[in-house]
């Protein structure tokens, strides 16, 4: 492999390459008679109805979850679990676990025990109640309004609790299941279920899902230009994210569009700070179409309008640095970054989210400029930066493949092992099983374990990636044939030169079905399974595997 991967810092914004599988429905289609289910804060089970239904909820019942909610609102998350299991027990008994009043209790007492710092609790909690409502109000079928709206909020509330420990991916069901609950019984040209359309379309997005976050923007941008007209804040809000949208499907002409009519807006209404956010996002855009000297004119009016000490003049500087750089004006790019760093250290932001993406950028300038060790430096101000903000695990899930790949080609191996084993677990959880970032983590994870003599580990490591990156890329990409490769190296180490012998092939083939362009990889993999075959006939000199892991970028081609 001749040169860096592709980068996965801030993995949100990167082009999905092929189509990907379905994302998890929240729950499983609900059984036509509900099933026994443990009863969460408790070892009893959801009971069915009681044979002789209520005429009425428990009043004794409901004026426990009124004063829940009451201490709820009021932040008093213990109290307000405490007040939710109670009228949970008394509503049990009298309706029976498989109700609209349980799943209320439920959803309150999820929402408390998240509030409270019990994750855990509330998951269970949560999903109890959305077992439930699935189980009252089929998905695809008409039911009643009132569970309609018990449902949305339940699967809502859920998603949440999801994303605030990591869990994007499987979150989306919930909110897809929440907007189709809303559909149900709000007006179709309401602003909440407007909100629904963009918060599920953000969703999308946020997994890399744009071909599905497309349809839901533009519903969400239908329906705020309908209620709050073209030249407002909410209209500006919706097209910002269907900018995103078009970027990660390659469409950097539409997407600048549509910053351009947020620019206009934010320009007539007066709003500077929004303004200067937009026209930064339309000067990395149009670095993206090759227009530098345009997106230089951008980051001057930034600078111009925002305060010296602003987040937003930071970022610009950022911005000034990839143009700079990019011109080998190397010089001028790192002044840039000092002036963004000077004022970046002394704030306390009130979104880490934006500082951290801010230092990881600036730290992958400085890798592009081959000053390594401050890039480490900064990406670990990163990860400090984002420590305790759970709705940001995919960046630290990038920043962390990003640590492990240059610790292990630094030949820190042991160091960068901890960071590739945190990237894994955190990019699954935000991106799926089959994102190609993912596919990658696995990848130099397989070769930092085989590094450190744990074979059997790495294998199952590099078998993960060499499937995910032959089903992102294909077989013939250079990154799918790196993966054959490596496989072929573990079993190589490994003893098991007939599986190596399998894979070596395997990459003769692909290089073979390259063309004339890769007569010199063709060539070194030939050279590669000579050595191999001495290594089956026992001949001691023979040499196998190569080093293949990639060279930093001072010794590139």
């Amino acid at each position: 492999m001749r040169r860096l991967p592709k980068s996965l810092l801030l993995a949100c914004l990167s082009r999905q390459l092929r189509p990907r599988s379905p994302l998890p429905l929240p729950h499983p289609p609900p059984p036509h008679r509900p099933l026994p289910r443990r009863l969460p804060f408790s070892t009893q089970t959801l009971t069915p109805a009681p044979d002789a239904a209520p005429a009425a909820v428990d009043p004794a019942g409901l004026a426990l979850l009124e004063a829940a909610e009451l201490h709820e609102s009021e932040g008093d998350h213990r109290k307000a679990l405490d007040l939710a299991l109670k009228g949970l027990a008394r509503l049990q008994e009298s309706h029976g676990g498989w109700s609209l009043p349980v799943a209320r209790a439920l959803r309150l007492a999820g929402a408390a025990a998240s509030h409270a710092g019990l994750a855990g609790d509330g998951l269970e909690s949560l999903g109890a109640a959305a077992d439930i409502v699935d189980y009252l109000a089929p998905a695809g079928r008409r039911g009643k309004p009132e569970v309609a709206a018990v449902g949305a909020a339940v699967h809502e509330q859920l998603a949440r609790a999801k994303m605030a420990v990591g869990r994007r991916w499987d979150a989306v069901g919930n909110l897809r299941r929440a907007l189709e609950l809303k559909g149900a019984y709000l007006d179709q040209g309401s602003a909440e279920l407007g909100d629904a359309y963009r918060d599920v379309a953000e969703a999308y997005a946020g997994v890399l899902e744009f071909d599905k976050a497309l349809p839901l923007c533009m519903k969400a941008l239908g329906i705020a230009e309908g209620r709050f007209g073209e030249d407002s804040t909410e209209v500006a809000k919706v097209r910002r994210l269907l900018a995103v949208i078009h970027i990660g499907l390659g469409r950097h002409v539409d997407a600048l569009e549509q910053i351009e009519i947020a620019r206009m807006v934010y320009e007539r209404l007066g709003l500077d700070v929004e303004l200067s956010q937009v026209e930064i996002d339309g000067a990395n855009i149009r670095i993206l179409l090759g227009k530098s000297e345009e997106a230089l004119n951008d980051l001057k009016r930034v600078m111009k309008r925002a305060d010296k000490e602003s987040e937003e003049r930071a970022l610009a500087y950022v911005t000034m640095a990839k143009i700079l750089n990019s011109q080998e004006r190397t010089g001028d790019a790192k002044r840039c970054l000092e002036i963004a760093r000077g004022i970046i250290d002394t704030k306390d932001s009130v979104n880490p989210g934006r500082v951290a993406e801010a230092y990881a950028e600036i730290s992958l300038l400085h890798e592009a400029m081959t000053e390594f060790e401050t890039a480490l430096s900064l990406m670990k101000k990163t990860l400090t930066v984002l420590k305790g903000t759970k709705e940001m695990q995919h960046i630290e899930g990038s920043i962390s493949a990003r640590m492990g790949w240059l610790l292990l080609h630094s030949e820190r191996v042991a160091e960068g092992v901890p960071y590739l084993e945190t990237a894994v677990e955190k990019l699954k959880n935000c991106f799926g099983p089959q994102h190609f970032g993912l596919g990658f983590a696995y990848k130099h994870l397989g070769q930092a374990y085989l590094e450190t003599d744990r074979h059997e580990s790495a294998v199952k490591f590099l078998t993960l990636a060499k499937d995910i990156i032959h089903a992102t890329f294909g077989p013939t990409h250079e990154d799918s044939i790196d993966a054959t490769q490596s496989l072929a190296n573990a079993y190589g180490v490994m003893g098991s030169y007939k599986l190596a012998m399998d894979f070596q092939e395997q990459v003769i083939d692909a290089y073979r079905s390259c063309g004339p362009g890769s007569s010199d990889d063709l060539r070194e993999a030939c050279r590669l399974r000579e050595q191999l075959k001495m290594k089956m006939k026992g001949l001691r000199h023979a040499v196998f595997p190569a080093n293949s892991l990639p060279m930093l970028p001072e010794h590139n081609d």
